[in-house]
């Protein structure tokens, strides 16, 4: 099928699931509770105006990125209240139907007037409760992020290497959202950690190079001993992955792919290696993830740090010898309960795990994609020491 129709097929999918959504609100805090004429019609309104929100804000930033910036901030917002409303109604609709089974085996079935009450008593916690969670999830990404510490053992890691620190930047999503202001912050902070190594384990930006190459200048003022280094994620391949391998190349950033550097000198020196995207086969000409290759030739005895942006990479990395993966991807799921969503996809989640041999640290990401909002997440810079392993 070609591609322009499964594009069709997939935004015609995805807008109806939206209005669908809308509806289902509208059905039970706007019919259901009965509101008055003018609330009720002042309601409808509102939902209208918000379900059409997201699909123009989605048209708009591919064909005129200025106008759309002023849309970004409801657009997002929205999206991240209806996914907690949605949670909040659905429950909502559970205890409805509790309720009246249970006046119903006890042979006492709400009359109209009192389902109606109901109805207006839960569609007031729903609203009550959806305001205070989302007040909290933007609260959650608009605060500083957080500086982590970590120190990992390094099998093979050459003893004069003890104390090499990797400052690591994962899922910073350059965009609508978070700009040349948020990404200048955190070069600021990488520089003030003196880091031997930089690593940004992808998902840089949401948009093309035309449209965020002022937003993501900043980078070019990133210092390492060691040098600055990237790989490839998901959402690159969205935005024009070879421009932006280009552009920062042109910052100095070193993009890996499918390809391994010496850290060090000589004997004294590790294996730093970065592969393209899991899912990027396909995606452009001439990508997809190639460990195999990037090993080749590799001394077994050397320590070996491999980036890659997902961390289900780590069950072939694993068996192919890599003494530590960095990943990111998952953002530690960034609004709960949708972790549990993302733990369908991915072995991990967030932290440092030790799957079989390998060891695996999988950052919860530096900013955020979509809406302005964490919730059980907290946005991180890492800072990784390593040491020898006995």
């Amino acid at each position: 099928m070609p591609r322009p129709v499964l594009v069709v097929i997939m935004l015609t999918l995805v807008f109806g699931m939206i209005f669908g959504i809308h509806y289902y609100f509208w059905a039970r805090l706007v019919r259901d509770t009965a509101l008055p004429a003018v609330w009720r019609s002042l309601a409808t309104a509102a939902l209208l105006c918000l379900a059409v929100s997201m699909p123009v804000f989605f048209v708009l930033v591919r064909v005129a990125w200025s106008p759309a910036r002023l849309l970004a901030w409801p657009a997002f917002l929205w999206m991240g209240m209806m996914f907690f409303l949605l949670l909040l109604v659905f429950g909502s609709d559970l205890v409805r139907g509790a309720v009246v089974a249970f006046h119903a085996l006890r042979g006492e079935p709400l009359d109209p007037e009192r389902r109606l009450a109901l109805q207006r008593l839960l569609g007031a916690a729903v609203a009550s409760a959806a305001a205070l969670v989302g007040g909290l999830a933007v609260r959650g990404a608009l605060r500083p992020v957080a500086l982590r510490e970590l120190a990992i053992d390094l099998p093979r890691l050459p003893e004069s290497l003890a104390g090499t620190t990797i400052v690591q930047m994962s899922d910073l999503h350059i965009g609508p959202t978070l700009g040349r202001e948020f990404i200048a912050e955190l070069v600021r902070r990488s520089n003030a950690l003196a880091p031997d190594v930089v690593v940004i384990t992808g998902d840089l930006a949401d948009g093309p190079v035309r449209d965020l190459r002022e937003a993501a200048a900043p980078l070019g003022d990133l210092k390492a001993r060691h040098g600055v280094y990237f790989v490839t994620g998901n959402h690159e391949y969205y935005s024009g992955a070879d421009a932006w391998i280009a552009e920062l190349g042109r910052l100095g950033v070193r993009v890996l792919r499918n390809e391994r550097v010496p850290i060090g000198d000589g004997v004294d020196s590790f294996d730093l290696a970065g592969i393209d995207d899991y899912n990027a086969r396909g995606q452009a000409p001439g990508h997809g993830p190639d460990l195999p290759r990037a090993l080749a030739g590799r001394d077994p005895l050397r320590a070996l740090v491999l980036l890659a942006h997902q961390p289900r990479a780590i069950h072939e990395a694993e068996r192919l010898g890599v003494g530590l993966q960095l990943s990111g991807h998952t953002h530690g799921g960034q609004m709960w309960p949708w972790n549990y969503m993302v733990r369908l996809q991915q072995p991990y989640i967030a932290g440092l795990v030790r799957h079989g041999e390998a060891q695996l640290y999988v950052s919860p990401g530096t900013g955020y994609w979509g809406p302005p909002m964490r919730l059980g997440t907290v946005a991180e810079i890492t800072r990784i020491t390593l040491s020898r392993a006995a």
